[in-house]
């Protein structure tokens, strides 16, 4: 069954809405919300101060959570796309630790919920 051109506008929404404990946790240190929003078996690779990255879900919430948050970073999603149940999204950091962040999202939809796949990020001129 096809979406109604209304249904499928409000899919961005959603998808957006699970990037949203992300986002927060800049702000806040607090990366809980990912348990939510982010599948079990998500990944995280990237690379940071010189350090490789290839980490779980639950590693990467207590990563965000060590580096704690930072109030006046500035976050926002530069795009997202999506096709039936699969979705991408980038979104661009800016002063969360000092450090400016492109992350590049994979994400799933699976019982009517968007949720993170997988990540992949630059730390610009910190990697």
């Amino acid at each position: 069954m096809e979406k109604s051109p209304e249904q499928s506008f409000r899919e961005y929404d959603a998808i957006e809405k699970a990037l949203q404990s992300y986002m927060q946790s800049a702000k806040t240190g607090d990366a809980s919300g990912y348990a939510e929003d982010w599948y079990e078996h998500t990944r995280v690779v990237g690379s940071l101060g010189g350090q490789f990255y290839n980490i779980t879900r639950d590693e990467t919430i207590a990563f965000a959570e060590k580096l704690g948050g930072s109030l006046d970073v500035e976050s926002r999603i530069a795009y997202v796309d999506y096709q039936g149940n699969a979705a991408v999204a980038r979104l661009e950091s800016l002063n969360w630790g000092g450090v400016r962040y492109t992350d590049f999202f994979i994400l799933s939809k699976a019982e009517g919920q968007w949720k993170v796949s997988g990540k992949v990020f630059d730390s610009h001129d910190k990697n």
